[in-house]
């Protein structure tokens, strides 16, 4: 009911009065939020494309069956879709693992390219995984590179001053991440879906993702695919304009959110990460342990203890989100540019985790 009311509220639009509200550290009237776990009234059950994706491939994707996932739509939001976690048992700490060890490697690029040298964030996982290891619960402890990542991107390299991508800031997209997006893709009935750039964010307890619009690719007829891993958030959808009051929904570890149709150029947020509702330091799903009998051609990988023991301990306060787009049309190329800059990095390390030009007045998540 009190978020209900501040959409009625003058002096600022209705998506950024209900961010705010959900900011707070103190915002304890959650009842309002969607909580696909225990689907309300707004909440209906989603068709899927069973046989797009054959078993096999989702098993080599580290997913389950797609006859087994349960999807969901939203009353008022056509092209919407909600998958909870739909990954096979151990599964989840490949793509934790990657978000964290390769995918932040050259020649891929990330937040810290921006004010280091390069030869610094070469190996950003080896020089953080000791202080990792070692970490405490004191907040004074000087925070690990791997800790200052904000983000990462892959395949075309989106340019955070002019909002586009360019054919000359390309690099090659992961082929596994590519595989398990086209799977979930097909799923979900949009068959040929090419993964060709990847926005991953890593989020902490304090951290939020502004107001936006993900409309820079050059074909929205292809659906924005979301995965999150970790703790979990309070995800904003909300209309066309600011002035629609956005629909609030939890999103939890091994989550998968697809923006389609009408719902792929809708305004949307993150203004806030929640420990997760297990009430444990990690989710269970993060806990269970991979099979040793992958199918053959599998692109999980199993993780080391070594390895995974970083991870969790990065995940106690963190959440991670992988975004992958397909930015071209078969066949059609980026219009001919003068002038702009080719290697597309941000003009400050966190902004895509602020608000726009319209809202600064949110404490930033800065360093």
């Amino acid at each position: 009911m009190a978020a209900a009311a501040l959409t009625r509220e003058g002096g600022e639009d209705a998506f950024r009065r209900l961010f705010r509200f959900y900011r707070q550290r103190d915002a304890s009237d959650l009842r309002g939020v969607v909580d696909f776990s225990v689907p309300g009234a707004q909440v209906f059950r989603s068709q899927l494309s069973i046989s797009s994706v054959s078993d096999q491939d989702a098993y080599r994707a580290g997913l389950q069956p797609v006859s087994q996932w349960k999807a969901y739509g939203l009353n008022g939001y056509p092209g919407f879709i909600f998958i909870p976690n739909p990954f096979l048992p151990g599964c989840q700490r490949h793509w934790v693992k990657q978000c964290l060890k390769l995918y932040p490697q050259k020649p891929n690029v990330c937040n810290l390219d921006l004010h280091m040298a390069p030869e610094k964030t070469i190996d950003l996982w080896g020089q953080s995984k000791e202080q990792l290891r070692r970490k405490g619960s004191s907040k004074r402890e000087p925070r690990s590179l791997l800790e200052k990542l904000r983000w990462v991107t892959l395949g075309y390299h989106y340019n955070w001053d002019t909002k586009k991508y360019s054919a000359n800031h390309h690099t090659p997209f992961p082929s596994d991440l590519a595989f398990l997006s086209e799977q979930v893709a097909a799923a979900c009935g949009f068959r040929g879906f090419q993964a060709q750039a990847g926005i991953l964010n890593y989020y902490h307890f304090d951290s939020s993702l502004g107001i936006h619009v993900d409309e820079s690719e050059l074909d929205h007829s292809r659906p924005l695919l979301s995965f999150s891993f970790g703790q979990s958030s309070i995800f904003l959808l909300g209309g066309l304009k600011r002035e629609e009051a956005p629909t609030a929904m939890f999103m939890h570890s091994g989550d998968i959110m697809v923006m389609s149709g009408f719902s792929r150029l809708l305004y949307h947020a993150v203004p806030r990460v929640l420990p997760n509702p297990e009430g444990t330091a990690l989710p269970s799903c993060l806990d269970q342990a991979l099979s040793s009998d992958l199918p053959v051609g599998s692109v999980i990988e199993h993780s080391s203890d070594e390895d995974w023991q970083v991870c969790a301990k990065y995940l106690q306060s963190s959440r991670i989100n992988m975004t992958i787009r397909q930015v071209l049309a078969e066949g059609q190329k980026f219009p001919e540019e003068f002038g702009t800059n080719a290697k597309g990095q941000a003009p400050s390390e966190d902004s895509h985790h602020k608000e726009d030009s319209r809202a600064k007045r949110h404490k930033p998540n800065t360093d």
